[in-house]
């Protein structure tokens, strides 16, 4: 049952370590550190994706800014209380991790998995430039009853069919994991830089009940 879960939500990512480590929390003596790491797209541009990562899988005293890293994992949510409401904070849960001497630019550096349900509707709009987009909000299970919301953006035919989906609906979804800066405001006159991660969609299909 446990491995099945793990199926339902597959992360495989290369990267550039450019942060040290800072403290998370704690769970049954295990000391959890959040870390960094710089995706290069294909384009001129990295996402900059943080990692949960146990202490119990590297050393998190040391600082290992600039090394090449790769991960495996799963795409993680909690809700952290701030301002008078809930905001979704997102993650990189490490399970295994390797150091790389070189990144091949022929590897899939950023790739995602997801299996879940459709717990939103989608919101269907297009660009100024009339490009199509749907962003969909998707619960992926995990033990203990709990459950994982990660946001995800599909773009042209992938958002059409995207935009017919229903609560509820059982997706499986391939893509990759992306960092988008935005400006929130917080009072008339204080705004304030944030970054969004979200799955970008490469692939998506609806999966029939049985």
């Amino acid at each position: 049952m446990t491995d099945k879960l793990f199926e339902n939500n597959q992360v495989s990512m290369m990267g550039e370590i450019v942060s040290e480590f800072r403290y998370s929390h704690e769970v049954f003596g295990e000391g959890f550190y959040m870390v960094e790491i710089a995706v290069n797209r294909l384009s001129n541009y990295a996402d900059y994706i943080p990692l949960m990562i146990s202490e119990r899988l590297i050393d998190t005293e040391q600082d290992y800014t600039g090394q090449l890293i790769h991960v495996t994992g799963q795409f993680r949510s909690y809700n952290r209380h701030e301002e008078k409401k809930n905001r979704l904070v997102l993650s990189v849960f490490v399970r295994e991790l390797e150091f790389l001497d070189e990144i091949d630019e022929n590897e899939k550096t950023n790739q995602i998995f997801l299996d879940g349900y459709i717990c939103k509707e989608p919101i269907y709009r297009k660009t100024p430039l009339g490009r199509e987009i749907a962003d969909v909000l998707l619960a992926v299970n995990r033990s203990y009853g709990k459950s994982d919301y990660i946001p995800c953006i599909c773009w042209g035919r992938n958002a059409r069919f995207a935009a017919g989906f229903e609560v509820g609906s059982h997706i499986q979804m391939y893509g990759r994991i992306q960092s988008r800066e935005y400006v929130k405001k917080i009072s008339e006159d204080e705004t304030e830089r944030r970054v969004a991660y979200e799955v970008s969609v490469s692939k998506v299909d609806l999966i029939p009940e049985e």
